[in-house]
């Protein structure tokens, strides 16, 4: 049997990011959108999960729907410093309304 072993990544604005370091999550703080969708495509090549704040979900949409449908990397929204935007419940329902057919989380 072949063991992959792939690491964890987290981007965002650094404020958001760096209390994850000290869990052994390698973080790439960004300050803009060109930035972020270049380090998102060489991410994707060495990490099997990626956090990114919702923010970023949102304006690298393009980019994360591309990786929807491979095995990795998983994409994970994470709310921000300043909040959650619900885009990370929003997707679970998706998830879940894809697997059951029906929305059984809304109440």
């Amino acid at each position: 049997m072949i063991v992959m072993h792939k690491k964890i990544a987290m981007m965002g604005g650094k404020n958001s990011i760096l209390p994850f370091k000290g869990l052994g999550i390698d973080i790439f703080p960004v300050s803009d959108l060109d930035e972020a969708a270049q380090q998102l495509e060489e991410m994707a090549e060495a990490y099997g999960v990626i956090f990114l704040t919702e923010r970023l979900i949102e304006q690298l949409e393009p980019i994360v729907r591309r990786y929807e449908e491979v095995p990795t990397p998983a994409i994970i929204p994470i709310p921000s410093s300043t909040g959650s935007l619900g885009i990370g419940m929003a997707r679970i329902q998706q998830n879940v309304e894809k697997a059951v057919g029906m929305n059984i989380l809304d109440s």
